[in-house]
């Protein structure tokens, strides 16, 4: 249980479990590593730009001119309609009192003395599908795949954020000196690469080693890009959970600003830009979706779960909204 940091991991290691396809994608090149190099249009182009990343990845592990940090965190939890709250006791009865707004501030423990003890570390607020399916498909929510505060069991949520950006300040800097924006790009589209690969490592690490639910998958890199392992790591912005402002929550949980370097803006966008974030779920049925839209109700639900004014709620989750603001 917990948060486990990881300080200037080696970029060797990393590069191992990089998805080369993405990469020629932020040059305008559509194809799948490594069939693109027989593509008879872009394919000589594709090798020249594949060949240029791996002279400049050599550059940076010999120099370690990119330094890599990483935290993981796990943390008992349990699902409460939509929202799932984190506390920090373990396979104990849990009782809660009140009604409504009340009740998301009043769960107690009954810890080994018997006494009654308010234990509740904080909520994570999620969002629930609201388009039409056929009978019987579910509207999904995260919060589905935590065990509910009203079962018998605590359950339990992981936490992630990694970057490969510490560094590359120095190094565009110098670049555009030169001015060299070839480079410059380069370099982006490289520490990207890395930021998700070691993402996709410390998944891996996660499943075998420090959750271990998992520890004896034996998968090749094209099972991980293809996402063949049990779990899935969502990240808040994306499709699942659109609404920005819980990374917030996430980044405190983590002490990621003070522990590992990444920030952070107004708009909740991560700096160093090369970095990721998110949420680990166990959940052998867990899936990736997309919320799709949803209606004025679930919003100002939101909002009040959230502390938010419906303005506010409105204003962060206006690309999901059914109706105009």
């Amino acid at each position: 249980m917990g948060n486990k940091y990881f300080y200037d991991y080696p970029l060797e290691e990393i590069v191992k479990y990089i998805d080369w396809t993405p990469f020629f994608q932020t040059w305008q090149l559509h194809g799948k590593y490594p069939a693109i190099f027989n593509d008879s249009v872009v394919g000589s182009e594709a090798k020249k730009l594949f060949d240029d990343a791996n002279t400049m990845l050599s550059e940076i592990i010999k120099n370690k001119s990119l330094k890599a940090n990483a935290v993981i965190g796990f943390y008992p939890a349990n699902s409460d309609g939509d929202d799932i709250v984190l506390h920090d006791f373990e396979e104990v009865e849990v009782s809660f009192a009140g009604q409504g707004q009340q009740k998301r501030k009043e769960y107690k423990v009954v810890n080994t003395d018997n006494s009654l003890d308010t234990k509740l570390i904080t909520t994570l607020h999620h969002l629930r599908q609201q388009n039409q399916k056929a009978a019987n498909l579910p509207n999904l929510c995260l919060s589905d795949y935590i065990a509910p505060i009203e079962g018998t069991g605590t359950d339990y949520i992981g936490a992630f954020a990694v970057t490969t950006g510490i560094g590359i300040e120095a190094l565009l800097e110098k670049y555009e000196a030169d001015h060299d924006d070839y480079s410059s790009i380069m370099l982006k589209a490289v520490a990207d690469r890395l930021a998700e690969a070691f993402t996709e490592l410390m998944h891996e690490r996660v499943r075998k080693e420090y959750w271990g639910y998992a520890k004896n998958e034996e998968l090749s890199n094209e099972e991980l890009i293809a996402e063949k392992y049990q779990g899935i790591r969502p990240a808040p912005g994306y499709p699942a959970c659109p609404e920005h402002t819980e990374k917030r929550t996430m980044f405190d949980l983590l002490d990621a600003e003070a522990q590992i370097g990444i920030h952070l803006t107004e708009s909740y966008a991560m700096y160093p830009a090369s970095s990721v974030s998110g949420w680990y779920f166990a959940h052998p049925d867990s899936r990736y979706f997309a919320l799709g839209k949803i209606a004025k109700d679930q919003v100002q639900d939101y909002a009040t779960r959230k502390g938010m004014t419906l303005e506010e709620a409105e204003k962060w989750l206006s690309p999901v909204l059914n109706y105009d603001i």
